[in-house]
């Protein structure tokens, strides 16, 4: 089982991103897992043509056999046993690879969500996307310490 972060964008804030190269070092303990940032030149102001852009992006590293879940606000909220059981199912199913996807700042092209197995929503509050990775690997970590019984996360 393969567990892939694809977000749309680059981390700016040195701080946030050193924070989620250590949380990813962790992870990598119980599993593997890899980050990537798609780069996509915003040469076009309309919203629906970024979307667009962004959706080929996304759609040219996802997989026909990939497990796709979308990071958004609409999406099925967790505490953080409940998503820690969500990653355990998914350790234990078929699939190979797991793709949680950030989108950029006008959200997903409808392309998305229709190749897009379901949907999670990190809360109900906006965040910037940056938070969002940070906050996303920090919970995934989280998850792991708790299916291995792991002294990080507390009731």
């Amino acid at each position: 089982m393969k567990f892939l972060l694809l977000n749309v964008g680059k981390t700016n804030d040195k701080n946030i991103d050193s924070a989620i190269r250590e949380y990813n070092r962790k992870i990598q303990y119980y599993t593997k897992f890899d980050i990537k940032n798609l780069i996509i030149r915003k040469n076009n102001s309309l919203k629906d043509k970024v979307k667009k852009n962004e959706s080929e992006a996304i759609k040219k590293i996802i997989n026909n056999n990939d497990y796709v879940i979308l990071l958004d606000s609409e999406g099925s909220s967790f505490n953080s046993v409940d998503f820690s059981k969500k990653i355990s199912k998914l350790m234990i199913s078929s699939t190979k690879r797991v793709v949680f996807v950030t989108g950029g700042a006008f959200g997903f092209h409808d392309e998305i969500y229709e190749i897009a197995n379901e949907k999670i929503s990190l809360s109900q509050m906006t965040f910037t996307h940056q938070m969002v990775r940070l906050i996303f690997v920090e919970q995934l970590y989280r998850s792991f310490t708790i299916l291995n019984n792991q002294p990080y996360h507390h009731n």
